[in-house]
């Protein structure tokens, strides 16, 4: 597990940041890219200015801005490498019979 100094808050806020620099960089408005979206002008809005936003219309501007490959990505599993010191596994036993 990796620390993070950062709050969920400041997170959010920096993925907002990030996808508004898409939006401009695709010369999209903000009405523009929620059209584009399927989400209200003024949820984008708040977004881009709170951090707040469902997670469907998250992916939804992600997959507009070309992005969404990202996002598929999210809490996947990566398998721990094995170590020489690993313990060796366990038998688990009901009862013995006698």
């Amino acid at each position: 597990m990796s620390l993070s100094l950062k709050t969920p808050k400041e997170i959010s806020l920096d993925i907002a940041m990030r996808l508004k620099t898409k939006r401009l960089a695709h010369n999209l408005t903000q009405t523009g890219l929620a059209l584009r979206a399927g989400m209200s002008t003024s949820s984008l809005k708040r977004f881009e200015k709170t951090g707040e936003i469902s997670f469907v219309s998250l992916l939804n501007i992600a997959l507009v801005l070309d992005c969404l490959d990202e996002c598929e990505h999210l809490f996947a599993y990566v398998a721990k490498p094995d170590t020489l010191f690993k313990d060796a596994p366990k038998i688990k036993k009901r009862g013995q019979i006698k």
